[in-house]
């Protein structure tokens, strides 16, 4: 049958009214906005969407975390270096990256994921000091904030070494209580009835890490003649038996030989083992033989630059090279994830890729944008911090010639562990 014509068409749209259609990702996001509200307070994460230092008594200080609702917390002090470390559940940190004015026993705070089940706060001190107290107050006026208060002082004659201080506090459902947590100097109000918690066992943290290619997919070549898939096996293997040697970290990789492993199925392998930390080794490649130095990369829709998209296009390309069947991969429902899950594992993922920068820059070249950000697959874990280690470049002759040397890949295997220790707070 022949079309209408033009005109005919443009009269019965003016005549008739157009069925409204919903598009797919409006009604995805509905329906995961149902889901989530379904699943009330306790399938989410806690909120923690302010904090306050201020000095407090002769020699001390206070700290106030706000939440949005009652929480289990664990206080420790530290004193090696000194600080002082705030274990929640798993939280959606809404905090600024630091406080103006803060007393001069608090020179800096941290926070992101700790593991699987766990986020922490970190405020590094000046000096030794000692948790006196520790409680959460209710709500004032009617309003809808819990405040986790945590009074420290100075003890100047500490001795600097590690040693636990503070007992563990649970949050019971809060009495009708208006007590106020001012971080200001001030008598300390009384706090809420607490009892304690026998702390679980904790394991250690789960670092997984990825070998970028394998088998049938070889990655770029050097030019020297050694396939990238060779090299990055090499180092995860080396970074795997550091990581070990220190007995704080359980290690798991998605590939410990040369195999083919699809992109997605690498960040399943590390959701699967509940990983705490996410580490993808890899080395490019450029037209410019001059190029050099390791670069790292974190997650973005937008990448840092051109060169950057260029080699996050080709290594998402790997998957369809090797002849994998993505079809069932669904960019809609991929956006969303990325939209509603990644936002504070993205800030975790930030803070330990600029400390392995600071790092990793003691032992080796560093690309003149080290730091760097494009839309990796491998980097799309919802709840692990994860990165993307360039190792260097595989066109130039003196990048290619250091990663096959085994003392510098042993130098660039310490420095990641330095990283990975300031991630979880083992720093000495």
């Amino acid at each position: 049958m022949p079309l209408e014509p033009t005109a005919n068409l443009a009269v019965a749209a003016a005549s008739v009214r157009p069925a409204r259609i919903v598009p797919w990702r409006l009604i995805l996001c509905l329906l995961t906005a149902l889901i989530l509200i379904g699943a009330g307070p306790s399938a989410r994460a806690l909120t923690a969407n302010g904090f306050r230092l201020g000095n407090h008594g002769a020699s001390g200080v206070r700290i106030v975390i706000e939440v949005d609702r009652p929480t289990t917390f664990k206080v420790d002090a530290v004193n090696g270096p000194p600080r002082l470390i705030v274990d929640l559940p798993v939280t959606d940190f809404q905090l600024p990256q630091w406080i103006p004015n803060a007393p001069k026993l608090a020179k800096g705070f941290r926070f992101g994921r700790f593991d699987t089940s766990r986020s922490r706060l970190v405020v590094d001190m000046t000096r030794p000091f000692r948790v006196v107290q520790s409680f959460m107050l209710p709500p004032t006026d009617g309003g809808h904030v819990f405040r986790i208060v945590i009074d420290v002082e100075d003890v100047r004659d500490m001795p600097a070494t590690g040693s636990p201080g503070g007992p563990p506090v649970a949050a019971l459902t809060p009495p009708d209580r208006h007590d106020d947590a001012p971080a200001v100097q001030g008598e300390a109000k009384t706090p809420l009835p607490h009892t304690p918690v026998q702390p679980k066992p904790r394991k250690k943290p789960l670092v997984v890490i990825d070998p970028g290619h394998g088998g049938v997919d070889p990655g770029t070549a050097g030019v020297n003649g050694v396939d990238e898939k060779i090299l990055t096996l090499k180092m995860g293997l080396e970074l795997r038996r550091t990581l070990l040697a220190t007995g704080r970290y359980r290690v798991a990789m998605t590939r410990d030989k040369d195999v083919y492993v699809p992109l997605r199925d690498r960040l399943k392998i590390a959701r699967q083992k509940g990983g705490d930390l996410f580490i993808s080794l890899h080395a490019d490649s450029i037209a410019n033989p001059a190029t050099r130095g390791l670069s790292v990369y974190t997650l973005s829709d937008k990448s840092s630059d051109a060169e950057a998209a260029k080699l996050a296009a080709n290594e998402n390309q790997a998957d369809i090279l090797a002849g994998a069947d993505l079809s069932y991969q669904d960019p809609i429902v991929a956006g969303i994830l990325l939209e509603l899950s990644q936002r504070g594992t993205m800030n975790a993922s930030i803070d330990f890729a600029d400390r392995l920068v600071q790092e990793l820059g003691k032992v080796t070249n560093l690309l003149r944008r080290t730091r760097r950000f494009a839309g990796f697959v491998v980097l799309k874990s919802p709840e692990i911090p994860s990165v993307l280690i360039e190792l260097g470049y595989l066109s130039n002759r003196d990048d290619a010639r250091h990663l096959t040397e085994t003392n510098h890949r042993a130098r660039l295997c310490n420095a990641i562990l330095k990283g990975v220790d300031h991630h979880f707070g083992f720093t000495n």
